[in-house]
């Protein structure tokens, strides 16, 4: 069984694939679209969970958050459906996967969440589609080991809630190249096309939308834990924990491809002011964390 329909989570709808090739209209419907998808997950992390399905006396919160806490699209999966079935007696937000486990109990989640459909199913014809998504997933996952690196050096208490924010912080333009490969494949055209066009301009000539606002805009119909929109949300730029994100994603996206992108210097001189060190300081601790010798 998938997770239930529910008006504040990612639903089941049973449907075959039926990629958009148009752009939608405006915010609203966009996010209307993606209010209502059932949103599928990495194919290790449903055959993980299958396996732990079977074992499941052996699995407790940690190890399975441990799991998910590698798919960005299941931890959202998990977090929203969280949130729907939230007790109004709880006092704050579930803002964390092992939180949303220890919440909910690992028998209840199994039962919550059955076979997941996954993005190599859905985009199976669409190798290039996959090829972008799985770009995309790895600089969220570079993203976030910075984010909790830069986090852990602030001792800041919400390290764990920054580092899911730098997972989840790209998750509109994950489920783009998942429901709209033809859309997300004219972005990255026009912008190898031309270097200089900055990524919310080619969203909003290809989308009518910026895919930051579409994540705000998803984050609030699904009532994710407000410390977490809070901090994916960039425009919030002079809050250090804002920042931790902001950053992490930056320096991912520029180093993607090598670390001699022109654009790094001046990522480690803010990095640095965010974490009081010097550029080479902070070089030594980036390298550190992303496991380069």
């Amino acid at each position: 069984m998938s997770v239930p329909p529910a008006a504040s989570a990612p639903s089941a709808s049973g449907a075959p694939f039926q990629p958009l090739t148009r752009p939608l209209p405006d915010l609203s419907a966009w996010t209307a679209h993606f209010r209502d998808l059932e949103l599928p997950v990495l194919a290790s992390t449903a055959e993980q969970l299958e396996l732990w399905r079977a074992n499941e006396d052996a699995v407790d919160a940690r190890l399975l958050g441990d799991i998910l806490n590698k798919d960005p699209l299941m931890t959202l999966k998990l977090l929203a459906y969280a949130t729907s079935q939230r007790s109004s007696r709880l006092l704050t937000d579930t803002e964390t996967v092992t939180a949303a486990l220890v919440l909910m109990g690992i028998t209840p989640f199994f039962r919550a969440f059955g076979e997941q459909p996954t993005v190599e199913q859905r985009l199976a014809a669409r190798p290039d589609a996959l090829a972008g998504l799985q770009r995309v997933l790895h600089r969220a996952e570079r993203a976030a080991r910075f984010a909790l690196g830069f986090a852990a050096h602030r001792a800041d208490p919400d390290a764990e809630v920054i580092h899911g924010a730098a997972l989840l912080h790209d998750f509109s333009e994950m489920l783009l190249w998942c429901e709209a490969p033809d859309l997300a494949l004219e972005i990255q055209r026009r912008q190898t096309a031309d270097s200089t066009l900055r990524s919310v301009a080619a969203q909003r000539a290809v989308l009518n939308i910026e895919l930051g606002d579409l994540e705000q805009a998803l984050m609030r119909a699904w009532h994710l834990p407000e410390l977490l929109a809070h901090i994916v949300d960039d425009k919030k730029g002079l809050d250090p924990q804002v920042r931790c994100v902001t950053l992490a994603v930056r320096l991912a996206r520029h180093t993607a491809q090598s670390w001699e992108n022109p654009a790094v210097p001046d990522d480690l001189i803010e990095i640095g002011e965010l974490m009081s060190l010097s550029p080479a300081h902070t070089l030594k601790l980036v390298h550190e964390v992303d496991g380069v010798i």
